[in-house]
C-alpha cells in the first residue's frame, strides 16, 4: 500500500440483524466525513445528521483518521433501554438476573 494512502473499515446496521462491512482506501489525512462519502452508501446531504464514532468512542465528523480505524455509524435508539427491561420484566413474569449476591451473616 502506497504510505499516501490508508486503510480503514466501514461499519452499518440499517436494520435488525442487518449488517454492512466495507474497506475502504483514502489519501493520508481523511477526514470522518470524507470516508462517508467515499462509501456511497449515504447521501451527502444526510450525512450531518448520522450518530458515527471510531472503535465505539462517538466522535465529530471532521476527525482526521488513521490507518485500521474502525468506523462505525450508529441507528437511533427505538426504545428507552430501561423501558424495554421493564418489558421483559413484565413478560418473563419474574426477576431477569439469576445470579444472586450471597446473603451474609452480619458479624
Amino acid at each position: 500500500m502506497d504510505p499516501a494512502e490508508l486503510s480503514v473499515e466501514l461499519f452499518w446496521s440499517p436494520a435488525r440483524g442487518e449488517l454492512r462491512e466495507q474497506r475502504l482506501s483514502l489519501p493520508a489525512g481523511s477526514t470522518l466525513r470524507e470516508a462517508l462519502v467515499a462509501s456511497q452508501w449515504f447521501e451527502p446531504a444526510g450525512i450531518e445528521t448520522l450518530t458515527v464514532g471510531i472503535w465505539g468512542r462517538m466522535v465529530a465528523l471532521d476527525t482526521p483518521l488513521r490507518e485500521r480505524d474502525r468506523i462505525e455509524v450508529y441507528r437511533p435508539l427505538t426504545v428507552d433501554p430501561k423501558e424495554a427491561r421493564r418489558q421483559r420484566f413484565q413478560a418473563a413474569g419474574s426477576r431477569i438476573v439469576t445470579r444472586h449476591r450471597p446473603l451474609g451473616r452480619k458479624a
